[in-house]
């Protein structure tokens, strides 16, 4: 057997503790009723910024229609609420959750088989479809106008895949990290159309008239709320009553002007 020396077990030591201080810590403490919450008395949200109307920082904080459902669910069980923002493909593949990055995920996140695979989903929540934009004017109102010409996407969006599926072959797919950044590259003529939800593109609009939605592509697509998978059903349930409640239909009303989603 091979001794070891004094200071070759303090390194391994000091080896160890460093490890275990870069671990996520993935305990979850449970309330009376039954949530699992990664930090006790606050319910912890991952999303991605920015998407506005949904989730957006103004004045330093993190505001949105996301938001304000969510803090309906954390307030009717007496819960502070916490917003982390973190990379969207960490969250749509799971991984988000199941490290203890948070208790929920939101994002205006299509439900989709592959998303329901790695996590559970809330009630529908919004009605959503593939929207076109444009720079007002431009003439371009289907797919098929922007043969030789450059669309702007979101990563890892249900619009970018519809995207990739549908445009022409000789349509060049410029794909970006977050909404803001797709929609700019319309708005300053780099892109010459983009795609996404008709949310998201509809309130852009509203603030800049430069821009226009020029189209509309059903697709069937509803939003949801996300849990680990198998792991919460209790959060998911008061997640679903603030889904159905009257404080829903106001959240709706001042975010979509009287839509109810």
């Amino acid at each position: 057997m091979t001794s070891r020396t004094p200071l070759s077990l303090l390194l391994a030591a000091l080896l160890a503790l460093t490890v275990a201080g870069c671990a996520k810590d993935t305990s979850t403490t449970t309330t009376e009723s039954g949530l699992k919450l990664v930090e006790e008395g606050t319910l912890t949200i991952c999303t991605h910024l920015p998407y506005e109307p949904f989730e957006f920082t103004e004045g330093g904080e993190v505001v949105g229609f996301d938001v304000d459902v969510l803090e309906i669910a954390a307030e009717s069980e007496g819960l502070d609420t916490s917003v982390v923002d973190i990379g969207w493909e960490t969250i749509v593949s799971g991984e988000a959750l199941n490290t203890g990055e948070c208790d929920v995920a939101a994002g205006a996140m299509t439900i989709t088989p592959e998303r329901e695979a790695v996590m559970d989903f809330s009630d529908p929540y919004f009605e959503a479809t593939q929207a076109l934009m444009t720079q007002t004017g431009s003439g371009i109102s289907s797919l098929e106008d922007l043969a030789g010409k450059t669309i702007a996407v979101q990563d890892a969006t249900t619009g970018a895949d519809y995207v990739k599926e549908n445009a022409p072959d000789d349509a060049k797919v410029v794909s970006f990290e977050d909404s803001a950044l797709m929609q700019q590259a319309v708005k300053t003529g780099r892109a010459d159309a983009g795609v996404n939800d008709n949310g998201l593109l509809d309130y852009f609009v509203s603030q800049n008239p430069d821009v226009e939605v020029t189209n509309e592509f059903k697709t069937g697509e509803e939003y949801g709320f996300s849990v680990k998978k198998g792991d919460n059903d209790a959060l998911l349930r008061v997640i679903n009553d603030a889904i159905g409640s009257d404080a829903y239909d106001e959240a709706a009303a001042t975010w979509f002007e009287g839509s109810d989603g």
